[in-house]
């Protein structure tokens, strides 16, 4: 059982980085005009609580004490993560559907719903022990 409590944030991860490929400029200009209408419309709502675009480069950093560091962001990759939104909303269904509603999606990227917990997943199994009688 996950001990971690979701807040009434969610992250819409979005994923491919080459979606608009085979655009002409009219259509990216229209499909752009689109997803900014999206946009607006989350802020008409109030709840667009952030969002930026990711460069498409970057590094993955693991092991003990991070020695390793590789190049990591393949933006060739359809998974490449090209930017996130962050959404106050009630539920993980009211997530899904605004996330369905981004005109991108229609040309190939995809779009992950997270929602955000109130803490990391260990510290919610510590403090779940530290509270749990049948643990003691």
């Amino acid at each position: 059982m996950n001990p971690q409590n979701s807040t009434e944030e969610y992250l819409l991860l979005i994923r491919g980085t080459h979606w608009n490929h085979g655009l002409s400029p009219t259509e990216l200009q229209t499909v752009m005009a689109n997803f900014y209408g999206w946009v607006d419309s989350l802020s008409q709502k109030g709840v667009h609580r952030g969002a930026q675009p990711l460069v498409e480069e970057g590094k993955i950093v693991a092991g003990p004490q991070g020695k390793s560091v590789t190049d990591g962001v393949f933006a060739e990759s359809k998974e490449a993560i090209a930017g996130y939104f962050r959404l106050g909303v009630a539920s993980m269904e009211e997530a899904v559907r605004l996330a369905q509603a981004c005109p991108i999606l229609a040309y190939g990227a995809e779009i992950e719903v997270r929602p955000i917990a109130d803490l990391c997943r260990p510290m919610a199994e510590v403090k779940a022990r530290h509270h749990d009688p049948a643990s003691s």
